[in-house]
Formats: structure tokens, C-alpha cells, sequence
């Protein structure tokens, strides 16, 4: 952070490095699409760029990037009126930034099955997942100033919203006669 305020191009370029897959993380736990997101991820960094002299414990410059990139998100969301967790278009908001990969018909199937079983699931456990799976994974500090919640209440939600997950991802996979495809 010290040298990041002191204009170091590479300070800065190692802390987009760091935590810039939990900034995006976060835009697609709110199921931006590619354009938004990317105005939220550009938006944050500008918002720590401003605040650079505010932050008074810079080794929690992780969370902080977390937690505004949250708020743009709402802010966002607000402003184009799609502030409705439960929206029926989840999948047409869906980013996947994920590398091409034609690994063929069962692959498609199996993900056609995941991302359906998500989106049966709550809004919220669909947000608290989607942020676990971020790569670099936040910490529980992070999760828990994001999504608002208790760090304790972390562990437990997780396991239930993947209790859940499962328990659709059955359904759906058994089929009209009840055997897997």
C-alpha cells in the first residue's frame, strides 16, 4: 500500500494481481454481466485510488476492495432498477469467464444440470457460493462484510446451501423414471 501511494506502478499492478478475481468474484455473486462488471471492477480500484490516504489499516485493503465493490454493485443495481434477488433471469446474467474448453456432450450436461440446481436455490445462497468460489478465496472477514453476515453463520449457511444444491442436483439428474441419465 506504501508504495502504491507512492504512484509504484507495480505495487499497484501486484495488488490487482491479489485481489482483483475477489472483485470480480463479487460482481458475479450479483450476476453482472460481462459490461457491468467490469464497471464495477473498474469503479472499485478508482474508489481505492481516491481513498488511498483514508485507509488506516492498509493490511485489510482486501476486505475494503471487497466491501465497495458490494456497495457498487447495489449502486448499480439500484440505478437500473434489477435490484430483485430473486429474478427469474439468472442464466441470461450469468458470466462465465472460465477458458473454452470443448470437453464434450457429458460436460455440457453436467454443467446444464449445476447451474440449473443453482438456480433454485435462494438468492442468497447463490451469492455466498458464487463468492467462496472466488480464486484467490476471500477470507470469512471478507464473506462476512459482503454479504453482511456473521463470520460464525459463514460455515453453516455454506453447508446448508450445498445440502440444497445437492438435493437439486438429484432431482434433476434422476429424471422422469428416477434413474441417472
Amino acid at each position: 500500500m506504501r508504495r502504491a501511494r507512492a504512484g509504484d506502478a507495480a505495487a499497484w499492478d501486484a495488488l490487482v494481481d491479489r485481489f482483483g478475481s475477489r472483485v470480480r468474484a463479487v460482481a458475479r455473486s450479483y450476476r453482472l454481466g460481462g459490461a457491468d462488471a467490469d464497471d464495477v471492477f473498474q469503479v472499485t480500484w478508482l474508489r481505492l485510488v481516491a481513498n488511498l490516504d483514508a485507509i488506516r489499516e492498509p493490511e485489510r485493503v482486501g476486505a475494503w476492495l471487497v466491501t465497495t465493490a458490494s456497495h457498487e454493485c447495489l449502486r448499480l443495481l439500484r440505478r437500473s432498477g434489477r435490484h430483485d434477488s430473486g429474478a427469474e433471469d439468472w442464466e441470461e446474467n450469468l458470466v462465465d469467464d472460465a477458458p473454452e474448453v470443448d470437453s464434450g456432450v457429458l460436460t455440457t450436461e453436467r454443467d446444464r444440470a449445476l447451474w440449473a440446481a443453482m438456480g433454485m436455490l435462494s438468492g442468497a445462497c447463490q451469492r455466498l457460493l458464487r463468492l467462496l468460489a472466488a480464486d484467490p478465496a476471500p477470507t470469512y472477514q471478507e464473506v462476512s462484510a459482503v454479504l453482511d453476515m456473521p463470520v460464525g453463520s459463514i460455515g453453516p449457511t455454506r453447508g446448508r446451501c450445498l445440502a440444497h444444491l445437492r438435493a437439486h442436483l438429484a432431482r434433476i439428474t434422476e429424471g422422469p423414471q428416477g434413474s441417472s441419465p
